[in-house]
């Protein structure tokens, strides 16, 4: 019987074994899509305690002990940080086979070097031990991922963000990469037309102009792009149910506009205009300055309206979507590429009866002018665990080139999120292990090794430029 998370953990092979410890173990950190709070980096905070550092945000953690029974009062509410810690505690004996189990005690042992299982019983001795960790100098945010070999990040931004917090992070000469990405999903929500208005308000106030018309609206949205693209930026990203392609024209799109402005109504045909109008500009933008756009597609977001009037929204009441991806996914693309103006792109899936969609679409867009131009992103939101990752590793291996993937992300709010690069590499170790065992693949050591070190960093250096 092997021991819990030792350092074999998910490695069940001697060749797996090999490939993890020689070769993907100490391989540096790309994470290409996150959700950190760039001025905690700016300042390299300490954070106060544990429960602030790891339960704060968390709404994985939040699903999991609202499941487990534990009142509003002490996830989100106004319960002490040593009580919300306590109920977490108290929840995590029964997280058993869901990822967040592994998860925790990862990040218990590789930051915090404590090797117990959590639960009631040490949860107040570990809380001060943590928390008494975290007030020293080695504990700031930037050393937190300093102690994890993250070498670049991407946080995600909105396009009127005025990135100061990056710019003090490149101005103090910061060893860590820390670079936004364009996240404009506010800028084309045409379904909350007041919403968008007011957006509007606050980027011709940014500007200084007044936008009235969709041509003010385009020019001043272009200059917050330009404006990204000089603080680095060179990463774009949407957060949409599915992909927006209708047929428009200028005149419709003008006039759609016009209708928002006015604050009439807007039928649904319109919205999606609207919307396919803005995605598309916003592509031929990322293309002509040689950024990678990703696309997150199929969450069903905010399914619990009463929670979401209480708590407001990100709070862990989203879930997978049925959207249909394929056609309009295709025809996005096709009309881009057919201009030759198709970016760098990735695809991520959050329903995993997508997956083969996405392995088989990437085919179709993949050029020969650079190494894995269109990607399927690695199993994201409800999908990176331990069976969803396993699920879109092979499916990508049986369909496209998996020695060509940009490996993992942690699209985590958490400082401490970062044992999931781990926990991906791992499994892929495994996966290349067991088919050399079964006399499946060569035992040449080198060229998996190479493979493996590609997947976990290399590919993604070279596709984005990092």
């Amino acid at each position: 019987m092997k021991k819990f998370l030792d350092e074999n953990f998910l490695l069940e092979s001697k060749t797996a074994e090999m490939l993890y410890h020689n070769f993907a173990k100490q391989m540096p950190v790309i994470d290409y899509h996150n959700h950190l709070i760039p001025d905690q980096m700016a300042n390299d905070i300490n954070f106060e305690n544990i429960t602030q550092a790891w339960l704060y945000g968390d709404h994985y953690k939040w699903r999991a002990m609202r499941a487990n029974g534990i009142d509003e009062h002490y996830i989100t509410g106004g319960a002490s940080d040593l009580e919300k810690f306590k109920k977490w505690a108290e929840t995590v004996p029964y997280t058993l086979r869901n990822p967040l189990y592994h998860w925790t005690h990862l990040e218990l042992q590789r930051y915090f070097d404590v090797h117990e299982v959590l639960s009631a019983e040490n949860a107040e001795r570990i809380y001060h031990e943590c928390t008494a960790k975290l007030q020293t100098p080695e504990y700031s945010v930037l050393n937190l991922l300093r102690k994890m070999n993250v070498k670049t990040l991407c946080t995600t931004d909105d396009p009127l963000d005025n990135l100061e917090f990056h710019q003090k992070l490149k101005n103090d000469g910061v060893d860590i990469k820390i670079l936004p990405a364009f996240r404009p999903d506010k800028a084309m929500n045409a379904d909350d037309t007041a919403g968008l208005n007011q957006y509007i308000d606050k980027l011709a106030a940014l500007s200084g102009a007044e936008i009235n018309d969709l041509d003010t609206y385009l020019s001043a949205l272009k200059a917050r792009h330009d404006y990204f693209a000089a603080n680095g930026c060179s990463v774009s990203d949407h957060g949409l149910e599915q992909i927006y392609a209708e047929d428009y024209t200028a005149e419709e799109v003008k006039s759609i506009f016009v209708k928002i402005r006015t604050k009439a109504a807007l039928s649904m045909d319109e919205v999606l205009k609207f919307k396919s109008a803005l995605l598309f500009e916003f592509a031929l933008w990322d293309h002509e300055k040689g950024w990678v756009q990703q696309y997150h597609l199929g969450a069903l977001r905010n399914n619990n309206n009463r929670l979401l009037t209480q708590l407001g929204p990100d709070t862990g009441f989203d879930s997978i979507g049925d959207f249909s991806q394929a056609k309009q996914l295709s025809k996005f693309l096709n009309n881009l590429d057919s201009q030759n103006r198709l970016a760098k792109t990735i695809l991520y899936n959050l329903n995993p009866a997508d997956n083969e969609l996405m392995a088989t679409m990437i085919g179709n867009y993949n050029d020969g002018t650079v190494a894995g131009k269109v990607q399927w992103g690695s199993g994201w939101w409800f999908l990176d665990q331990k069976d969803g990752m396993i699920k879109q590793l092979n499916t990508l291996s049986n369909m496209g080139l998996l020695s060509r993937f940009v490996g993992m992300l942690t699209d985590s709010r958490s400082f401490l999120s970062y044992p999931r690069h781990e926990y991906f590499r791992r499994i892929l170790c495994n996966l290349f292990g067991a088919d050399v065992e079964n006399g499946e693949l060569p035992n040449d050591q080198e060229w998996l090794g190479k493979v493996i070190q590609d997947i976990c960093y290399n590919n993604a250096k070279t596709y984005f430029n990092f």
